[in-house]
């Protein structure tokens, strides 16, 4: 979590070098190149189709938020009113709306971690959000002493929910982002480890998953228009992950991660690995 805040801000920080020094070597030339420009995110076109996927994914970004706070608001009554069943119910499909639009919450500060910190990401003192109540409901079996917990978890979905209106989206984000999905699958949710009390981790694979397929989707028109054949690839690969996603369904959630035997894993992780190679390239394909 930490670490995509940190790749992000390299993102930044390099792309800043970057430009400083494409400046300097262009005030240095005595004439403008002749040389026609490369079909890239120079091109109004180009440009266009970019800021249309962006304008696109902050409206989607918002959507998420607004109904994360709903079904947080339910979570949190339950938890209060010591409805342990109903809670434990609701945690799962709650935190998917979450896990959809990471990327932007990992780029708004301390929120991620005040959210979405596992145990020991973070000082005991400092632990809180879903994951601190997750281990009251499966654990300790007990909503009592909790209630603070969510209270504050209420508070900082909707303080996501009002910095979402500020955070600078471009199409860097977008791209690292998707990859950032899918990197989080990779290091806690196929793992198991990510859900550690409650073994619901394939509701956050799924959203992770889904969230990455937006951007991919809102990108797909620039992307085909670049480089058919590594669209078409990606767009494979994401069935393929999904088709065996699917398979551990049960009714309109997933089954426990605890059914899964080794070989379920592996194949999840190795279908992983397929769409995680090809999605990395579609930034470079984008000229972002």
């Amino acid at each position: 979590m930490k670490a995509g805040v940190k790749y992000l801000a390299w993102l930044l920080a390099a792309a800043f070098v970057f430009a400083g020094c494409s400046s300097e070597t262009q005030s240095a030339k005595p004439e403008a190149s002749t040389e026609a420009e490369p079909a890239g995110s120079g091109s109004p076109a180009a440009d266009s189709g970019l800021q249309q996927a962006i304008s696109q994914y902050r409206e989607y970004a918002i959507g998420e938020t607004d109904s994360l706070i709903v079904e947080t608001e339910k979570f949190v009554k339950a938890v209060k009113d010591g409805d342990i069943d109903t809670a434990k119910k609701l945690y799962a499909p709650t935190r998917m709306y979450y896990e959809r639009i990471e990327p932007i919450a990992e780029a708004l500060g301390d929120l991620d971690p005040n959210i979405d910190a596992r145990e020991n990401d973070v000082e005991e003192a400092e632990w809180r959000g879903f994951h601190r109540i997750e281990k009251g409901l499966w654990a300790e079996n007990k909503t009592a002493g909790y209630e603070d917990y969510a209270d504050r978890l209420l508070n900082d979905v909707k303080s996501l929910r009002a910095l979402m209106e500020t955070v600078d989206v471009d199409a860097s984000l977008l791209v690292t982002g998707a990859v950032e999905l899918l990197n989080e699958v990779s290091s806690s949710k196929v793992t198991g480890e990510e859900e550690r009390y409650s073994h619901t981790d394939l509701y956050d694979f799924a959203a992770n998953v889904e969230g990455a397929k937006k951007i991919y989707e809102l990108l797909r028109p620039e992307l085909e228009s670049r480089d058919a054949d590594l669209s078409r690839e990606i767009a494979g690969k994401f069935d393929a992950l999904e088709e065996r996603l699917n398979r551990y369904k049960s009714g309109d959630g997933y089954v426990s991660y605890l059914e899964l035997k080794d070989e379920d894993t592996r194949a999840l992780s190795q279908a992983l690995d397929a769409l995680a190679e090809p999605l990395s390239m579609m930034g470079k394909a984008l000229g972002v």
